[in-house]
């Protein structure tokens, strides 16, 4: 019984320090301006149409939930960090639509077996630190026939780069959590899915980011809106030495990417899934 407690107890701890981590910076500012052809993508590749239920999973400000919509679903967005919300309802309002938003756990579902037609999630449950648990739960509670459809970023993709590039400069991951990344190799997500999904539907795709001419752009960027990337540094605390090194390991990163993909633009490599629940 204590043990249970105990890690009942680790988790609570863990989940809030992912809500004030994804509360830093200026989410909504990323998602606008980086990723905003993401969620219709998802949506459209889901089959999202009117009178369907639809829940957004990892939400954030809305990139998925808003345009699922302005398809006429009935929409839920979902996530742990409820400070993301106004932006959300205000990009919501703007495009004369209504949206639920709920604050919850992706690892824990506050709503009932097979409550939804379509389950998805636009770069957001990949960062649940266990993967089966999120996995499990967004099956649970997708019908019998439903669409489950995910859009994560891949390890070799340049957010996947980035992750690897602060991961010697960040804290040490607690026991038993996963790298987000996973969630863009298709045979990592087919394991999380297993026998209770059909018609499994992987492709690997590419968004074309043109707002940073310079790579230290993109590192200044990051550094003011992006609540991992502003965690990163935190953690460097006052060691300036280590500071330099990751801002030369990120522009470093930035540039190659620049460099490969043209003038003022980079590729980004995305994981598109879509399955139906068995």
């Amino acid at each position: 019984m204590t043990e249970q407690i105990d890690a009942v107890e680790a988790d609570r701890a863990l989940k809030t320090k992912h809500r004030k981590m994804w509360a830093l910076g200026d989410y909504s500012a990323v998602a606008a301006q980086l990723i905003p052809d993401l969620g219709p993508a998802l949506v459209q590749a889901c089959g999202v149409r009117a009178g369907t239920r639809v829940l957004d999973v990892a939400a954030g400000t809305g990139n998925a939930a808003i345009p699922a919509a302005l398809a006429g679903a009935e929409v839920v967005a979902l996530d742990l960090t409820p400070e993301l919300f106004d932006a959300g309802r205000a990009r919501a309002a703007e495009q004369g639509v209504t949206v639920e938003w709920r604050e919850g756990d992706a690892e824990h579902l506050p709503f009932p077996d097979d409550s939804f037609d379509t389950v998805l999630s636009c770069v957001g449950i990949m960062f649940a630190p266990h993967h089966g648990a999120a996995a499990d739960e967004a099956v649970r509670v997708c019908r019998p026939g439903g669409t489950i459809g995910l859009i994560s970023w891949t390890p070799e993709g340049f957010i996947g780069e980035m992750f690897a590039t602060m991961k010697p400069y960040a804290p040490a991951p607690p026991p038993g959590a996963q790298p987000p990344p996973l969630w863009g190799r298709a045979e990592h997500v087919r394991e999380l899915l297993g026998d209770r999904v059909t018609d499994f539907a992987a492709q690997t795709r590419t968004l074309r980011v043109d707002l940073f001419a310079r790579p230290a752009d993109f590192r200044e960027f990051f550094k003011t809106n992006y609540g991992p990337t502003i965690a990163v540094y935190r953690n460097i605390g006052d060691d300036q030495d280590r500071a330099a090194a990751l801002d030369d390991a990120l522009d470093a990163l930035a540039r190659r990417h620049l460099d490969a993909a043209g003038p003022a633009g980079m590729e980004w490599e995305y994981l598109l899934v879509t399955a139906r629940k068995a």
